[in-house]
C-alpha cells in the first residue's frame, strides 16, 4: 500500500467483529455477522459484508446458506466454487457434531438431541427426502440412511427397501423421518398411509417403528404425540 494511501475502508472491521463474537458471544451478532466471520477466511482480502448479507437474504438465513446447493451458491456473485464448498463444510460439521449427541445413547431419553439432530440435517433440504434411523435393543443409535430423495412435495419410499435396510443393520426398531420443505408440518394422507405399510411390513421381523418425524422449516410434527402411531 503507498505510504499515504488510506486503508481499505473495511480495514478494523474485521478486528471489531471478532472481539464482538469474542467478549459478547454469538447471540450478539446477526446471522449476516456471523457469517462474515466465517468468510473471512475463505475470502481474506475483500469486504465480505455486503456478500453476506446477499447470502442470507437469498437463503433465508444461516442454515439456508449452507444447505444450499453448490451450484445454487456458485451463482450468487462473488461466490466461488471454493467458498461454496467452505461453506458446505460448515454445515456437515454442524450436522456430524449435532449426530454425536445422539451417538451411543437412548433416544428415547435424548429425544431433544434427537430432534436437533433431524432439524440440522434436513429443514433446509429443498427438496423432500426420506431418512430412516436404525437403532438396537437399547434404542442406541446404529445407522442413519436417506432412502429417497425426491421433488419439493414428494419422496417416493419402497416399503420394502425400508425393511431390507433394516434387516441388513440388524436393528431392533426404527424412526422415520422426512422433510416438508413447504414448511406445513401436517402429514399427509400419503404420509400416514406410508407409515401403516411400513409398520405392517416391519412388523413380522419384530421390528418396531417408534415415530415417523416431519420436519419443517420452524417446527416438527410426531405421528406418535399426533396419536398416528
Amino acid at each position: 500500500m503507498p505510504e499515504h494511501a488510506e486503508p481499505p475502508h473495511h480495514a478494523g472491521h474485521r478486528d471489531r467483529l471478532r472481539r464482538r463474537f469474542t467478549t459478547s458471544g454469538s447471540e450478539a451478532l446477526a446471522d449476516y455477522e456471523l457469517l462474515e466471520l466465517f468468510l473471512f477466511r475463505s475470502i481474506p482480502r475483500r469486504d465480505v459484508k455486503p456478500l453476506a448479507k446477499t447470502l442470507i437474504q437469498r437463503f433465508g438465513d444461516l442454515g439456508g446458506v449452507t444447505a444450499a446447493p453448490v451450484e445454487a451458491l456458485t451463482e450468487v456473485k462473488g461466490v466461488s466454487e471454493k467458498t461454496a464448498v467452505d461453506l458446505k463444510l460448515l454445515q456437515a460439521a454442524a450436522s456430524r457434531m449435532a449426530r454425536e449427541g445422539v451417538l451411543d445413547r437412548p433416544v428415547i431419553s435424548s429425544w431433544s438431541a434427537l430432534i436437533a439432530y433431524c432439524r440440522t440435517a434436513m429443514q433446509h433440504e429443498p427438496v423432500e427426502q426420506f431418512r430412516v434411523l436404525f437403532l438396537d435393543k437399547k434404542n442406541r443409535l446404529m445407522g442413519d440412511e436417506v432412502v429417497s430423495k425426491g421433488t419439493v412435495d414428494q419422496a417416493p419410499v419402497y416399503p420394502r427397501e425400508v425393511v431390507k435396510r433394516a434387516l441388513a443393520h440388524e436393528c431392533s426398531a426404527m424412526i422415520l423421518v422426512h422433510n416438508h420443505p413447504s414448511g406445513d408440518v401436517t402429514p399427509s394422507t400419503a404420509d400416514i398411509e406410508i407409515t401403516k405399510t411400513i409398520i405392517a411390513a416391519a412388523k413380522p421381523f419384530n421390528i418396531v417403528v417408534h415415530d415417523h418425524l416431519i420436519i419443517g422449516r420452524e417446527t416438527t410434527a410426531s405421528f406418535k404425540s399426533l396419536g398416528l402411531i
